[in-house]
């Protein structure tokens, strides 16, 4: 499939999904950024990184059958404004992830995506999964077997800062890593 044809289908899906604002993507998609169409522009990081359906992974919850993991803890991964870009300054966060569970191959981890409070619940649900798959993807690729990465999205459920502004907003727009062990 066509990059163009991909970038279509995802236009028309946002367009759908209601977004309310038309603002053009503030968090970057500069030429070292990886982002929701599958371009990992960076030389460094393969192309194939997209945003797509996640086969089945585990029967249930990794919060259902393993233990939360208290010893560690990571960094969360901003985004821009309505995007899910993973800035090049954001990788080594979820490398250090990829580290820590190459590490210890009997841990787990589920990525949680977050939004800002604008938008509606539904498109901020979706905005919010589409951020946790595409660090997901991230993962995978560096080498973390599909079977040990769940997604869930928060949507605006979750707010890591209360406030109406920008500096909350952009503190609100990440993705996040719960680690269990098996």
């Amino acid at each position: 499939m066509k990059v163009s044809t991909i970038v279509a289908v995802f236009a028309a899906a946002l367009c759908v999904a209601g977004c309310k604002y038309n603002d053009v993507n503030e968090g970057g998609g500069g030429a070292s950024d990886i982002n929701a169409e599958g371009n990992a522009i960076s030389s460094d990081v393969d192309s194939s990184l997209q945003i797509g359906s996640i086969d089945s992974m585990t029967e249930g919850k990794f919060e259902d059958l393993y233990t939360r993991c208290t010893d560690v803890s990571f960094e969360p991964v901003y985004f821009g404004f309505d995007s899910t870009v993973i800035p090049q300054s954001e990788l080594a966060k979820i490398d250090a992830v990829v580290a820590h569970l190459a590490e210890k191959t009997d841990r787990v981890t589920v990525v949680e995506g977050n939004c800002d409070e604008r938008g509606s619940n539904e498109y901020n649900m979706s905005l919010g999964e589409n951020r946790a798959i595409i660090i997901r993807n991230y993962l995978v690729q560096s080498g973390i077997a599909a079977d040990r990465i769940q997604t869930r999205s928060y949507g605006e459920e979750k707010p890591a800062v209360d406030g109406h502004d920008e500096s909350a907003w952009s503190r609100n727009r990440r993705g996040e890593f719960a680690i269990f062990q098996k």
